[in-house]
């Protein structure tokens, strides 16, 4: 195909012509002709011995990567010139726009029989999978006034992990799980703990706690220590139906509720508690299941990062016979859900005695601080008057709502964004030094 050069060429042929016309007396179109025709000749000769860009040979190193979302990596092209003539390429590395592949393409001259290497900077601006799209190539010829085009397909693909940012808390969370596990092995024997170790008896132990056989065998007084019973089951289920995707703040709600999942499961794996994951709406889209000990937070993560909103109504009855079908054993069940009277209302209330007949359940809900600000607005005039009762209708249909649900004995936790996530890791701290998992 011409390039914009054989066009420019094009175009001053016309001053040309008109001279040549009038110097010589001629009509126009001879000039004309013979001008576009030179044009054209070598534009047909440049495009014959220009490489052709199907025979170059095209890959990638690996099958893809995996970066968090706001870092950055990189991926490399190698390209293999086996036209048998040099060639002066143009290569686009194509993406889609939320990868935030640069640079835009790479220029590079490639005698025959020779390899290059080119580099694309990947900055991805969205979580999920980004597969990679294509590889144009533009071969020009020697002379820029024509190119071959062709498209590559090495298959690649960037999955781009939730950022985690919850996990600043992390240390402090897990000292104070060391302090719990401490505190409850002094408090001694109740519910949710399980046999620790024998120690010799110090004054003021209870008495109770005197193992007879020990002390019989070591002719010295032993006791028995207890701590918060391992290996209790914690289910985080996500809700990804259209009450996911409303913002709060700068994120959708379901964002937030991976946050917090994340660094619940990185505290209960550090306690030895078994993390389960099921994501769900009208059917279920992850589940992770059976994870335990240091595999627990990347089985978790790679789960829950090519998860976006369905725009469908989630069914809580589906959820409800998942959980009870895979956990046997009682359970502490995290539902991270909207406080919508509409989807929880008509959807969970009529299911929720069979789940919390068998488990402990939590439901976690992002507070939205614009139903607040909307509530608070001063009444100036009618459409003031309309936003105020609409934000106190809203709070006030959350309050029943949560109200009906600790009816059944579900705890209802309800916090901005910005403490969400560590106040449902403190919600299972105080859960596990009170031993009621």
């Amino acid at each position: 195909m011409p390039t914009v050069r054989a066009a420019v060429l094009v175009a001053l042929c016309a001053p040309v012509v008109g001279v040549l016309s009038a110097l010589f007396a001629i009509p126009p179109w001879a000039p004309a002709v013979g001008l576009l025709g030179l044009v054209a000749a070598g534009v047909l000769a440049d495009w014959a011995v220009t490489a052709d860009p199907r025979r170059l040979t095209v890959r990638r190193e690996g099958t893809g990567a995996v970066v968090r979302l706001g870092e950055q990596v990189s991926t490399t092209l190698t390209v293999t010139n086996r036209t048998g003539a040099d060639a002066r390429l143009l290569v686009r590395d194509a993406w889609a726009p939320s990868a935030g592949a640069a640079p835009y393409a790479h220029r590079v001259a490639l005698p025959t029989g020779t390899t290059a290497t080119l580099t694309t900077t990947l900055t991805p601006t969205r979580r999920g999978d980004r597969p990679a799209d294509r590889v144009t190539v533009r071969s020009l010829g020697p002379l820029g006034l024509a190119f071959r085009q062709a498209d590559h397909r090495p298959r690649w693909n960037l999955r781009v992990l939730p950022p985690f940012t919850s996990r600043r808390h992390l240390p402090e969370k897990l000292a104070r799980l060391r302090t719990v596990e401490g505190a409850t092995a002094i408090r001694g024997r109740g519910q949710g703990t399980e046999f620790d170790v024998l120690r010799e008896y110090v004054p003021g132990d209870d008495v109770r706690s005197i193992d007879w056989r020990a002390t019989a065998r070591r002719r010295d007084v032993m006791v028995r220590t207890w701590r918060p019973e391992r290996s209790r089951r914690v289910v985080c289920v996500l809700d990804t139906g259209r009450t996911s995707a409303v913002r709060v703040g700068d994120e959708p709600r379901l964002d937030a509720a991976m946050d917090a999942a994340l660094l619940l499961a990185a505290v209960a794996q550090e306690a030895g508690d078994q993390v389960d994951l099921i994501a769900a709406d009208h059917r279920v889209r992850a589940v992770v299941a059976g994870a335990h000990g240091r595999g627990t937070l990347p089985r978790l993560i790679n789960a829950v990062a090519p998860l976006h909103p369905a725009m469908v109504e989630t069914d809580f009855e589906l959820i409800t016979s998942e959980v009870l079908r895979r956990e046997r054993k009682r359970s502490l069940v995290v539902v991270f859900t909207a406080l919508e009277p509409g989807a929880l209302g008509e959807g969970l209330l009529p299911v929720l005695p069979r789940l919390a007949a068998r488990h402990r359940v939590l439901i976690a809900t992002v507070h939205d601080p614009a139903l607040v600000e909307l509530a608070a607005t001063p009444l100036h005039g009618p459409n003031e008057v309309y936003a105020a009762a609409a934000g106190t209708r809203a709070l006030a249909d959350r309050e029943r709502l949560s109200t009906a649900l600790t009816r059944h004995g579900v705890d209802v936790l309800d916090f901005p964004a910005d403490i969400f996530a560590s106040r449902v890791t403190d919600a299972y701290l105080a859960l596990k030094a009170a031993g009621k998992l």
